[in-house]
């Protein structure tokens, strides 16, 4: 969930006021719900997301699922390499331009694409090892605001905004976008310990730990810096711990937050390993997508996945295809929701509990806010992905149909 849009929210959110404080909340209450849908669904077992949706709605519903999850993934994926590179340049000048950020963009693809093909544990072992550095600057900025507190110093005031529905509206858009990500918890096949246990309580624990340091992390910036300056700041987080420590602290923290990005990259590469592994085994996409190596590792979906991201950042290498950058994010977010609007029907069909219902119910009021929040371009892009994919489906079920059919058919003697 920690990548990389957390560490320059305070810039969109600082000219709101105290309408991102509402926003925060909304956003975190929403995810929570939707995180406790996919959660209920997750004491299931194992299987992976579609195993789930198919249970509820049959295999076309949960082959848009994974699909509509696999793209938005890939999409996320090129943003996130990018951000990487992007903030390896405020450490390292030298890397600035863009062919150095293309490079370390790709190269980042690459070596995490490497990671992931040595297994679970591997790719596990560097989240853990990532998630400890990534945490470092938002606990730090909570850190100088208890400090400020204690110390009797003021704060600074938040951005003089009416706080009005269309604001607080805004703001919650703007915050989901960083709270996605928990329902990766939901892609891997079969590679889980416990999965009834332990993917209900990633989901549930990840959503929760991450709001709440979210929500006191991005407060603080607005608290100790003015508003003027988080509007026009590169780097808000950083701009904090300087002030604070120095120079050389906001350069550890800007290394940090290249971390963060690069750990949340390598987080969702292992999930779109695992999408397009489930698609191949299901004869969703081609067999050779089920390939497995040693440890039942999915080298061909892994690969692909890789190549599918790198030809998007090769795509916006360019100052023309800048604006499609900011729509590839855009496109991620409208694609995941269907994923969260499908998991949270299926969550509604198989508990009946009042509790549950009501929770779910405000799921999905949030899911239809956040599809007006992605835009309209977005959304009907998505649309006709989700099209593509099912039009994939169909041509690679008719081939196998029809090669079936032609084995069936016996030989006929010719007189």
């Amino acid at each position: 969930m920690i990548g990389s849009g957390i560490f320059m929210l305070p810039v969109s959110l600082g000219p709101l006021g105290v309408n991102a404080i509402f926003g925060w909340v909304l956003s975190i209450l929403g995810a929570l719900a939707i995180a406790f849908a996919l959660a209920s669904l997750g004491r299931s077992g194992a299987g992976g997301i579609h195993a789930y949706i198919e249970a509820a709605f049959g295999p076309t519903a949960a082959f848009l699922v994974t699909w509509a999850f696999w793209i938005s993934n890939i999409a996320a994926q090129a943003g996130l390499a990018i951000a990487t590179a992007s903030a390896l340049s405020s450490v390292a000048p030298t890397v600035g331009g863009a062919s150095g950020i293309v490079i370390i963009g790709v190269g980042s693809v690459v070596l995490l694409t490497l990671v992931n093909l040595r297994g679970v544990r591997t790719s596990g072992g560097l989240s853990l090892l990532t998630v400890a550095i990534k945490i470092l600057p938002l606990v730090a900025v909570v850190a100088i605001l208890a400090m400020r507190k204690t110390s009797g110093a003021g704060f600074e005031r938040f951005a003089d905004l009416p706080i009005t529905p269309a604001n607080i509206a805004t703001a919650t858009a703007l915050t989901l976008f960083a709270l996605t990500g928990f329902e990766c918890a939901t892609a891997p096949v079969d590679k889980v310990r416990d999965p009834a246990r332990t993917i209900p309580r990633a989901i549930l624990g990840g959503a929760t730990l991450v709001g709440l340091i979210y929500l006191a992390s991005s407060s603080g910036v607005m608290l100790l810096l003015p508003a003027d300056r988080i509007a026009t700041s590169p780097a808000p987080y950083a701009d904090v711990i300087a002030i604070q420590w120095g120079e050389r602290a906001a350069l550890l923290a800007a290394l940090a937050i290249a971390v963060s990005a690069f750990g949340g990259l390598n987080s969702l590469m292992f999930a779109t390993g695992e999408l397009g592994y489930a698609m191949g085994l299901r004869g969703d996409l081609p067999a050779a997508m089920a390939r497995t190596a040693r440890e039942n590792i999915p080298y061909v979906a892994h690969v692909v996945g890789g190549t599918l991201t790198i030809l998007l950042i090769l795509a916006n290498s360019t100052k023309a295809t800048a604006g499609l950058f900011t729509f590839v994010i855009l496109l991620s977010t409208a694609a995941i929701l269907f994923v969260y609007a499908l998991g949270v029907l299926a969550a509604w069909k198989e508990d009946r509990s009042g509790l549950s219902r009501v929770v779910f119910g405000v799921a999905l009021l949030f899911i239809v806010f956040a599809f007006y929040g992605a835009g309209a371009e977005a959304d009907l892009w998505s649309l006709v992905l989700l099209a593509c994919g099912l039009a994939i489906r169909f041509i690679l079920r008719l081939i196998a149909g029809s090669s079936l059919a032609a084995e069936a058919i016996p030989a006929v003697p010719l007189e």
